[in-house]
């Protein structure tokens, strides 16, 4: 071994017992090693190893004529301290053997190996065989080649940096990449006072055996010179890294409702002298008894908690579900630590490091893909991700764009899981839109979700279901508009179209101003409104009844407006075709709502059954089944959603488009062509 001159050792004499023959000391017990790097007199208490009795050699016992020898190390040490052997290295039972009478010895080796297995039971309660003993006996990969003592690699009693703490290596490289948020109110600065001392390790910049008590020209000798690429190389791009180095005081929490007061967090988790987040908030150095020297256990997200009070975390399905989370199925490059949702709360979707979407430390780079890779039918009972590779779905090509603070008025136009869903409050107790309440109100997936109301102004929760859909489908320069037909009046604004000052309109934003729709199935009536998901739907839930009765489920499926084997994104067929033949399945969107017998009876247009039945002309071909702008249309020419395809009715030569005049209940008048058929102030009387 090299002589190494003001190491943390150098309080310590490095003794090993040979027996005569000369052979090859045993390794140094981990108490002992423990012992010269903490600078413990003779029959101290290594760490917190408590019950550990230390029993340095005798003076006799080394002066002994005949008896073993005492072969010193090259290392300089002090003459205070008493070597301690290593209890069950075959140099020193032979060394009992030498000096102790059988039953004696007998009686100290079985007392020397209880002591071992009871320590043993703790030895992650030190830095002792821990990933951080990087002595040359410790337990990892990344290790010195010859060098004993545990406690040099950071610290040493002197030649020190100055630093507190007796700070034995260098700060490092003094920039970083930092971590940066929209919604992240600190002020994150660059790292300082304990973080850099973890960083001049977890950056994989400095070689790990250069420390300050040995000179540059003779570092201590490692397996590997620097931390590899992997969780613990940290790197200088700390972007995607929980940030640390700020300030979290009260004025912090003030600023982010969703933070905790400082002074109610627990003091496990200890601030720095100007309440800074560093890396020992979290973090233990010299205690991996929970594993990546975390201080307290992590079950239930219990350190990301102790500072995070998200809106509606505690009773979400997120931080509730007893779904398994076994092996793989979460991430394919690494198991989650605990078993359930529930248990690994956070972390199911955040990496508190080195996350691959750095912004909101996402697990994954695509955002959705943190929601899918639960709702894919392996952990989640919903397989969204079936629903997305259906027929008609929401887009994924715009995915990754959202953002928590952005304005839905001018914000680019793009689809997220998150755009509708909150994963912090999300439960999956779902109002059902079959309940009997029909008043268009957010059920529990949607709860705690920022929308546009009917106004255009927006809300930072939405109370109707439909003000989230406004976010993306009603104002805006670059809205997505699905339409199925050619209408006589197009209107991308779908805000625009369920307006309750509108000549005709479905009730989403409002219930209905007009009672004469006898066609309404129970329990729709008059002051109804309804939701976009009972038409806009997965087709896997619907059961192929009417609105107003049972549950939704149907044959099984994920509820929500995910995909669909019918367009657009509808939860039963809707045929728009001309010359479709009329059946219950034709028609099944609209009969969800209005009664057949009734609209094939000609109870409300004297004239359905003839154009539905025997015409064979679509539902869509005469109505709009969102509603006419008041801006487009008015009540004479628009009512009851009348607005033509007209790839089917064209107008009469001379007039630029197809003609309908309410001329009162039940009665109006067509100026247009319809089936080659050309109407002319065409009268059908009311009732």
């Amino acid at each position: 071994m090299r002589e190494d001159v003001g190491r943390s050792s150098d309080a310590a004499t490095d003794f090993a017992i040979a027996p005569t023959s000369g052979s090859a000391p045993s390794a140094p017990s981990a108490d002992a090693r423990c012992q010269r790097a903490a600078g413990f007199s003779p029959g101290g208490v290594c760490g917190s190893r408590p019950g550990r009795i230390v029993t340095p050699y005798s003076e006799a016992a080394r002066l002994e004529p005949g008896g073993p020898r005492v072969k010193p190390s090259l290392r300089r040490s002090s003459p205070h301290q008493s070597p301690i052997p290593n209890l069950h290295s075959p140099l020193f039972l032979h060394s009992l053997t030498a000096l102790l009478p059988h039953s004696l010895l007998t009686s100290t080796i079985a007392v020397a190996t209880l002591l071992t297995v009871l320590g043993a039971a703790r030895a992650q309660d030190t830095i002792v065989g821990s990933p951080h003993d990087l002595s040359a006996f410790g337990p990892g990969d990344i290790h010195a080649i010859d060098e004993e003592e545990i406690c040099v690699f950071c610290h040493a009693p002197h030649h020190a940096t100055g630093q507190r703490a007796l700070w034995n290596r260098d700060s490092g490289p003094s920039h970083y990449r930092i971590y940066e948020s929209s919604t992240t109110d600190a002020r994150i600065d660059q790292p300082s006072g304990v973080s850099k001392m973890c960083l001049s390790c977890h950056d994989g910049a400095m070689a790990l055996g250069l420390v300050a008590s040995s000179p540059a020209t003779e570092p201590i000798v490692m397996s590997r010179r620097t931390v590899p690429p992997g969780p613990s190389d940290l790197t200088r791009d700390l972007a995607d890294d929980h940030p640390i180095g700020f300030r979290y005081d009260r004025a912090l929490s003030n600023r982010d409702r969703q933070l905790k007061d400082p002074g109610t967090v627990t003091r496990e988790l200890p601030l720095g002298r100007h309440s800074e987040v560093h890396c020992t908030t979290c973090h233990d150095p010299h205690n991996n008894r929970l594993g990546d020297f975390l201080r307290i256990s992590d079950v239930r997200s219990a350190i990301c908690l102790t500072c995070h009070d998200l809106d509606g975390w505690h009773a979400s399905a997120h931080a509730l579900s007893p779904a398994p989370v076994t092996g793989r199925s979460v991430d394919p490059r690494e198991r989650l630590p605990y078993g359930t949702v529930a248990d690994n709360g956070c972390t199911n979707c955040h990496r508190i490091h080195s996350a691959d979407h750095p912004e909101r430390l996402l697990r994954f780079d695509r955002p959705s893909d943190n929601c899918l890779s639960c709702h894919d039918g392996g952990v989640a009972n919903t397989n969204i991700a079936t629903e997305l590779r259906k027929r008609s779905a929401h887009v994924t090509f715009t995915l990754r764009t959202h953002d928590p603070t952005e304005d839905p008025r001018t914000m680019r136009a793009h689809v997220d899981c998150v755009d509708c869903h909150n994963p912090h409050a999300v439960n999956d107790n779902a109002v059902s839109v079959r309940s009997g309440t029909l008043d268009g109100r957010v059920d529990e997936t949607t709860r705690l979700v920022s929308g546009v109301n009917r106004f255009g102004q927006t809300v930072e929760r939405s109370t109707y279901e439909y003000e989230i859909c406004f976010k993306c489908h009603a104002d805006g320069f670059d809205r997505p508009r699905v339409d199925v037909v050619t209408r006589q009046i197009t209107q991308t604004n779908t805000r625009l179209e369920f307006q309750p000052g509108n000549p005709a309109f479905h009730p989403v934003t409002a219930p209905r101003h007009s009672g004469d729709v006898v066609s309404l199935v129970s329990p729709l009536r008059l002051g109804s409104t309804i939701r976009c998901t009972d038409c806009h739907n997965s087709d896997a839930v619907s059961d192929g009844g009417p609105l107003g009765a049972g549950l939704p489920g149907g044959r099984g499926g994920a509820a929500g407006p995910h995909g669909s084997v019918y367009a657009p994104l509808l939860i039963d067929p809707y045929a728009t075709d001309d010359f479709t033949r009329e059946s219950p399945r034709a028609y099944a969107l609209c009969y969800r709502c209005h009664d057949r017998q009734s609209i094939l009876g000609d109870e409300s247009f004297p004239l359905h059954n003839v154009h539905v039945v025997r015409g064979q002309a679509s539902c869509a071909a005469c109505h709009d089944a969102h509603g006419i702008s008041r801006t487009q249309g008015t009540a004479r020419s628009h009512s009851n959603l009348i607005n033509f395809d007209l790839s089917v009715v064209r107008p009469v030569n001379g007039r630029q488009t197809p003609e309908f005049i309410d001329t009162g209940k039940y009665a109006g008048q067509c100026t247009l062509v319809c089936h080659g058929v050309t109407h002319v102030r065409f009268r059908y009387g009311g009732k």
